[in-house]
């Protein structure tokens, strides 16, 4: 059942108006795990004489939903309906009279202790045991246990916020801060956001500037290593205006998470979260930090307008990764960060996916599905593959990269679907005639809804990926005396090489010799960065 005509996943009548700006005044409660205060809600109406709003809220306890304008605060009826596992509930607020023009709405409420978008950790689950730490995520549909809201990515919005929290801690948001004092900070994102992006930490943190723009944030135990290990982000920031266009968020700071944190990144504008397994001491993880700065146009300034059209967030990004990764490392660590991708979209599709084949499709069906339970690499890896086959069928990077960032320009600030860039395409492709034949070669409905692995796999490089072929193969095929002696050893593999090599090794059907010598020596091995 799709819940909403512009967002399967979203309870919102946001075809008929759409939140413009929110205004949070928040206090952190760490004995209840808790968020309590108000969030004002500034919406623009696109529908005429409208009688009610919906919201989508989860776990949240609403204590009063008032009306507010020049004339002062008018109480409002509310209610809020079932709760739908993995969805969350309708909050249906009822206006007194038709209503026309702009609306502003000021709700009290209280996070639940269990508020999905939220996780709590004791002071004995940091680095420093001293003090707690909060922070949220809040992608796909969890900023609606935070704050009740239009919570889909076809609505953007700016915010303030004012943040109450222990004075011993510091508090930071997915926006610029513009003030603070202890136990009080004040934040400002100009840039309008879809929900998905709204983002709190709160922890014993310290910065170090790795950058013009960029400093890193982490617990003190780990900020000269994390310092050292991101220094590259502002080459990063460099490569990705060069393909993409102006920055425009105005600060890009990385936040080094508590282990417990679920994903490798996330690209909460002004303020990236990290995982702390990235701290490799190589900085050969650190494309991870490319692909979250590649977020700041392809997902962040331009947007699925739902999660059904998610490949265009992240089969994008992935894209614009692997140009940033070839402008720094060259054309044969861009491809084979693609072929490592095309193996764990292979594997993904076998196993995780092997019972639902219709998620393996780039434009998938969420009508009975939450974007979670959605959730896997095909939309980054078969949605990146189908952005390279398109460039190389067009005319290369010279003539692409001109296109694409003309499609972020014409659609920056704005929600799309992936019909919006299939149509600029065409557009753009078609003032040269000689493009037509090419164009007519392009089966879109393969590409976007048939099963199972893309149709056309590019021509990569795949020389750094033969070398992780030809170390399996040394490994095992052959005894310990033979591996010692081979001149293979001499040729270091970078993490990411490590990864796909270590997976080709438990492909084999067979290693000669599997001793406990023989592992100590892999483990030795792996463990110093080099197979030697």
């Amino acid at each position: 059942m799709r819940l909403s005509p512009l967002d399967p996943s979203s309870y919102s009548n946001a075809h008929e108006l759409i939140i413009r700006h929110v205004d949070l005044d928040w206090t952190v409660n760490f004995d209840k795990s808790t968020i309590s205060g108000t969030a004002t809600l500034h919406f623009k109406l696109t529908k005429q004489d409208l009688e009610e709003i919906f919201l989508d809220v989860s776990d949240i306890s609403v204590s009063a939903v008032l009306a507010k304008s020049s004339a002062g605060e008018i109480p409002l009826d509310w209610d809020i309906g079932g709760t739908v596992e993995n969805v969350g509930s309708k909050l249906t607020i009822y206006l007194p009279t038709k209503t026309n023009g702009d609306l502003t709405l000021v709700i009290t409420y209280e996070t639940s202790p269990k508020a999905s978008a939220l996780q709590w950790l004791t002071p004995e689950q940091t680095f420093g045991k001293k003090h707690p730490y909060l922070f949220s995520q809040c992608q796909a549909i969890h900023a609606r246990s935070i704050l009740p809201c239009q919570d889909t990515p076809a609505v953007k919005f700016t915010y303030n916020a004012t943040l109450h929290h222990p004075k011993e801690v510091t508090g930071l948001m997915s926006a610029i801060k513009v003030d603070s004092e202890p136990g009080v900070s004040k934040f400002q994102q100009k840039t309008p956001i879809p929900s998905y992006l709204l983002a709190i930490v709160v922890g014993a943190l310290v910065s170090k500037p790795i950058g013009p723009i960029s400093s890193v944030w982490a617990e003190q135990e780990q900020i000269d290593e994390a310092a050292e290990e991101f220094s590259q982000t502002a080459d990063f920031i460099a490569k990705a205006e060069e393909i993409c266009g102006p920055y425009v968020w105005e600060r890009y700071d990385l936040l080094v998470m508590p282990p417990s944190f679920p994903f490798g990144g996330m690209e909460n504008p002004c303020l990236t979260f990290v995982t702390p397994t990235l701290l490799a001491g190589d900085k050969s993880l650190a494309t991870v930090v490319a692909h979250e700065i590649a977020h700041s146009w392809t997902g962040n300034l331009v947007t699925n307008r739902n999660f059904e059209h998610f490949w265009l967030n992240e089969g994008f990004t992935v894209f614009v990764e692997g140009k940033i990764v070839g402008r720094l490392a060259g054309n044969a660590s861009r491809d084979f960060h693609a072929l490592h991708g095309l193996s764990e979209l292979s594997d993904c599709i076998k196993t995780q996916l092997a019972d639902t084949p219709e998620l393996t499709k780039l434009v998938v069906d969420l009508s009975e599905c939450a974007p979670d339970d959605a959730f896997s690499t095909v939309p980054y890896i078969k949605g990146s593959t189908f952005l390279r086959y398109l460039e190389d069928l067009l005319g290369g990077p010279s003539k692409f990269e001109p296109f694409f960032r003309a499609y972020l320009n014409r659609f920056k600030y704005q929600s799309v679907l992936t019909n919006d860039f299939k149509q600029m395409l065409y557009e753009w492709f078609r003032e040269d005639a000689k493009n037509e034949a090419l164009l007519e070669r392009i089966y879109w409905d393969l590409w976007l809804f048939g099963e199972g692995m893309p149709p056309v796999i590019p021509s990569y490089d795949r020389s750094m990926l033969e070398a992780c072929l030809a170390h399996a193969a040394l490994w095992a095929e052959n005894d310990l005396d033979t591996i010692r002696n081979s001149p293979l050893l001499k040729q270091r593999l970078v993490s990411v090489q490590l990864i796909e090599f270590l997976a080709q090794l438990l492909e084999k059907k067979k290693i000669v010799d599997l001793t406990g010598e023989k592992i100590a020596l892999l483990c030795a091995a792996v463990h110093s960065r080099s197979v030697d």
